[in-house]
Order: C-alpha cells, then structure tokens, then sequence
C-alpha cells in the first residue's frame, strides 16, 4: 500500500471518530446499506470507539477442544477486535487478560457478537467493549476459534477485515469499506444539514421552517439506485 492509500486510511477512520453513530445510521439508510449492529452496546456510556476491523469467527468447541483467545498478538495497534460468537450469551469470549494486553497494545476497541466477562476491568481502565451483554462463565471448552480474517456477522450487519467500525453510546455501526468514502461524504452532509436547523431554531425560526429550508425529512431517504 503506498503512503498515500495510507493517510486516507488514517484520515477516513479520523472522519468516522468524528461522527456519532445515529448520523453514519442516517447514511447507511440513505445508501441502503446494512451497517448497524443490532443489540451490540458499550459496557459504559463513556466508551467511543473507531478503528478498522480484526476479525474472528468461533464455532463449538471439538474434542479435544481448541483455543478461545490466543490471536491478541497478532492484532495491529488501532484496530478494532471484532468476535463473532454467534450471538450467544451463555459463555463469553473476552475477559480481563485480553483486556489488559489490548488496552497496553494500543487497539482501539473489542466489539463481540456475544458477550464478555470481567467488565470492571474494562471500566477502570478505559478499554472500550461493545457486545449483547455481559456475564461470568467462560468458553473455555464450550467454543473454539474457527478463522481469522474472513467476514463475520455482527448483530445483523456485516463486518469484512479493514471495514470501519465506530462505536458510541448509542451502539456500533460498521462501514464497508468499498462505501467508506460515500458514506462519510453523506453524514458530513447530515450532520452539517442538521447543525444548520439547529442554529436556525435558535434564532428564533420554527422548527418546522428550518426543517423545510435545510430539507430535513430527504436527509435519510433512500436514494434512487
């Protein structure tokens, strides 16, 4: 990849931090694009996140039973650790290890289509962890690690290596990144469109009015293909 595909890597994950997930929401619908992670919220409400997507995939554990969590060294600084457990919520495939080794190496976030287990660590140390929900038995012997760097589900959305996840209080999105650029072009408009009636509202016009004038009920139309 050459140094300049590089810094528009960089700068399209820094378009994304920038953005708040209902207005990349409002885009993906406008583009009729499947990107919002259904049931997957942050351990705490404080938790933002951006980064491009690592992923794996667990399937049921085989006799003798392979490994759960022995790929956090292979994970590049800035990523977003995505795990699909097939959505299941009896056993949990991230813990305080993985956090603390994720959090001093630098990545961005974890992101389980399932769910985790010691979340105070998490918390106190400000690790970002978006999943369905959180409880204590392990998957140890219950699921194994079937592949790494394919495409996964992520509570109904899908997620392909090197794809843009942005995670905030109100959930995670994923950006496909054959879209990335359309995408962002569109919630920059969004948001720009939607501080505009803002403004206006504040000096004084109806709501209805800066609605009309700013076009507020096209924003998140789909567009004609």
């Amino acid at each position: 990849m050459s140094d300049i595909q590089d810094k528009n890597v960089d700068e399209n994950v820094e378009r994304a931090a920038r953005l708040d997930t209902p207005t990349l929401s409002d885009a993906l619908d406008k583009l009729g694009i499947v990107g919002q992670c259904y049931k997957i919220k942050p351990r705490d409400h404080s938790f933002r996140m951006a980064g491009r997507a690592w992923t794996l995939k667990y399937g049921p554990a085989a006799n003798p039973c392979g490994t759960v969590g022995d790929y956090i060294d292979d994970v590049a600084p800035g990523s977003v650790i995505v795990l699909d457990n097939n959505g299941c919520e009896n056993a949990t495939v991230w813990g305080d290890i993985l956090t603390e080794i994720a959090h001093r190496r630098g990545i961005a976030g974890t992101v389980i289509n399932g769910i985790n287990r010691d979340t105070h660590l998490c918390l106190s140390l400000g690790y970002p962890v978006f999943s369905i929900d959180n409880w204590m038995r392990t998957g140890k012997d219950r699921v194994q690690v079937e592949a790494t760097g394919i495409s996964v589900n992520l509570g109904g959305a899908r997620v392909a290596p090197g794809d843009i996840l942005k995670g905030d209080t109100d959930g995670v999105v994923v950006i496909p990144k054959e879209h990335e650029d359309r995408v962002l072009e569109v919630a920059e408009e969004i948001e720009a469109a939607e501080n505009k009636i803002r403004e206006t509202a504040r000096s004084g016009m109806r709501l209805d009015e800066a609605r009309k004038q700013f076009k507020y009920h096209q924003l998140q139309t789909r567009e004609a293909s």
